[in-house]
């Protein structure tokens, strides 16, 4: 079942927390490799993430936990980076892990190693960030078994800070003072090609000890890849150089308008003005099935993205009554009530929200929203809801379209009224002790440009209020249904 390279192999994940790590994990186990996750705190990954791995703890710079994680291994994969640390000296402590890491592997006999490093052109000055990631390469092959070495500049997906970068920036700022660096070369990648990559490695022995360069189908600038962000989203951008923004604070406007901690801003900011552009055929030849995205098509597959979002709900304590997360351009904002009734009667209740039975609590407010809506042109409250039957995917309620349906576990209804950017009002019901269930009420939003921003930030107040009184009063009838005369749908 096993060669020294290809078909099914026992692989080690490191960086099994970080962006490209937590992709690469799944497509390997689908591809029905024994693969092991390699975190340094067992608790930042939970069960739904490893998704059929293996998880093993183990820290690059404490050689001594190495071996017994990379005991009987075949392939490992190195993606590991302490810029995400957020701490200076960075570069010491990456060459101090791959040392470490390289020797292990060695020792244990692994037959190989998979690194994926950055992109850097030979014709400008590379940053401290790149320089590094070079630095870690050489380390690899100095001290370590075989290494197949992939080098790539922005990878473009949702999660990829780079990428997350020019989604906060574009989506807030209508017109952006920018600095030179915003005409840099660079050659962005889809994070679906990179994964390719990274499992077509696998089976071509010829990229052992080979540096890949590996990068989209287009070459853009920094300028380019906002305003083809900005006209994807139907935004319209202006952007205007100038020549004094230093790096240092850039990383602070940086910090200021995004998520993004200045400690990792300014290093990523200094990469922003080398030119990344791929100078090496190596990946055509030795990867001549795999087809790289142009920029425009990996920021269309981006946004494409499923919402709601199964990923957001590890990220909730199980136990909170209220809870709200921000990521990836997408809020999730969280109620949840532990109701004694059984999954079935608290499902009953959530079938009949909506139309003439009201939404249980603030009636008043939905109907103003309504007729806001219907003003606006929207499709308001008149609808009522689709009664020939129980609700189901595809039916409508008020303002609300049915996507999903499923009896007695979950309900998501996709918002229709006017609204800068989509919106989605998600019920998720589960069974606890006996005669228990949990009910969650997820409210997302994907604010799109500033005019999402400031309607988010205007109705949540409202929205707290709202949603909080709803599950109370879900609650409340779950648990005492004979007090309420609410007529629920006809059957058929």
């Amino acid at each position: 079942m096993e060669t020294e390279f290809g078909f099914l192999m026992k692989i080690l994940v490191t960086g099994a927390t970080g962006y490209v790590g937590s992709k690469l994990i799944p497509e390997l186990v689908k591809a029905g490799h024994q693969t092991t996750c390699m975190v340094r705190n067992r608790s930042r990954l939970g069960e739904q993430a490893l998704v059929g791995a293996r998880l093993v703890q183990a820290d690059a710079l404490d050689g001594n936990s190495l071996l017994p994680a990379l005991d009987n291994i075949d392939v490992a994969y190195y993606l590991i980076h302490s810029m995400a640390g957020g701490k200076a000296g960075f570069a010491a402590r990456d060459r101090h892990a791959a040392r470490n890491f390289a020797r292990a592997a060695k020792q244990a006999g692994v037959q190989r190693i998979i690194y994926l490093g950055g992109l850097s052109s030979h014709t400008s000055r590379a940053s401290a960030h790149l320089k590094s990631r070079h630095e870690t390469g050489t380390v690899l092959r100095e001290f370590g078994p075989p290494v197949t070495e992939f080098r790539a500049g922005i990878i473009v997906g949702n999660g990829s800070v780079s990428f997350e970068m020019i989604r906060y920036l574009t989506e807030r700022l209508p017109v952006m003072i920018c600095p030179r660096w915003v005409i840099t070369r660079t050659q962005p990648i889809a994070i679906n090609n990179v994964l390719e990559y990274l499992l077509a490695s696998l089976d071509v022995p010829e990229s052992v000890g080979e540096i890949i360069e590996i990068g989209g189908a287009t070459v853009e600038t920094y300028r380019s890849m906002m305003l083809i962000y900005a006209r994807t989203r139907g935004l319209r951008r202006w952007l205007l150089r100038v020549p004094v923004l230093t790096p240092r604070l850039s990383s602070y406007w940086l910090n200021l308008v995004t998520p993004i901690p200045a400690a990792i801003a300014r290093p990523l900011i200094e990469g922003l003005r080398t030119e990344v552009v791929c100078t090496s055929a190596s990946a055509r030849r030795l990867f001549p099935a795999i087809r790289p995205s142009s920029y425009t098509e990996a920021v269309e597959a981006a946004l494409q993205r499923p919402v709601p979002d199964g990923s957001f709900q590890p990220l909730f304590p199980q136990n909170a009554t209220h809870a709200s997360v921000r990521r990836e351009g997408l809020i999730s904002d969280v109620r949840q009530a532990s109701v004694n009734a059984s999954a079935e009667q608290v499902f009953a209740v959530l079938r009949g929200l909506g139309g003439n039975r009201g939404w249980l609590y603030a009636n008043i407010l939905w109907q103003l929203r309504g007729w806001v809506d219907g003003l606006l042109g929207g499709v308001g409250m008149r609808r009522g809801s689709d009664c020939n039957g129980p609700l189901k995917t595809g039916g409508y309620v008020d303002f609300w379209r049915a996507e999903q349906v499923i009896s007695p576990r979950s309900i998501v209804l996709r918002a229709e009224m006017k609204v800068p950017g989509r919106a989605w009002l998600q019920f998720l019901v589960s069974p606890e002790a006996e005669g228990q269930t949990r009910l969650s009420c997820w409210a997302w939003f994907e604010p799109r440009g500033l005019a999402g921003e400031i309607y988010w930030w205007l109705l949540y107040p409202i929205h707290y209020l709202i949603f909080r009184g709803m599950v109370r009063a879900i609650q409340t009838r779950s648990e005492h249904p004979l007090r309420f005369l609410a007529p629920a749908c006809p059957e058929g």
